[in-house]
């Protein structure tokens, strides 16, 4: 962490420099960690206990800690659209619209427009009549 010293005001200075000596104040009145690990390793023999059976196999700051699953990641999926001028810019048809095509479909051309032939289908929207039945009354 970097702080420029030179834009700051005179309060924030005054307040950096009184945050800086509370720190100061308290890392050294604090004992080694190594020191406080061997008095708690004592302590726990003391009684019967290793400081494994107390805490497990985890340290204890994370087994405090709520655990939470992995974010299952999807796999790579094919590009159902590119853009005719430059080869590189393909789109998959999932997440935002990238910036090429949303160029593209607001000087009047369609989505549709830049399918890649043979590979893709359009995406289809939640409220498009794409695989639903409609009911057609004849007179």
């Amino acid at each position: 962490m970097t702080i420029d010293v030179d834009k700051l005001s005179l309060r924030e200075l005054t307040a950096l420099l009184t945050a800086a000596e509370q720190r100061k104040k308290l890392i050294s009145s604090r004992r080694p960690i190594a020191v406080v690990r061997r008095k708690a390793a004592a302590l726990a023999a003391q009684y019967g206990y290793t400081i494994e059976d107390l805490f497990g196999e985890q340290p204890a700051a994370e087994s405090a800690g709520k655990k939470r699953s992995p974010k299952r990641k999807s796999g790579k999926v094919a590009p159902k659209y590119r853009d005719p001028d430059n080869k590189r810019n393909t789109w998959s048809g999932r997440g935002r619209m990238p910036r090429w095509l949303m160029q593209k479909t607001k000087h009047g051309r369609s989505a549709t427009d830049f399918l890649i032939p043979g590979l893709a289908r359009p995406t289809a929207r939640k409220n498009s009549a794409i695989g639903k039945r409609t009911l057609v009354k004849k007179v």
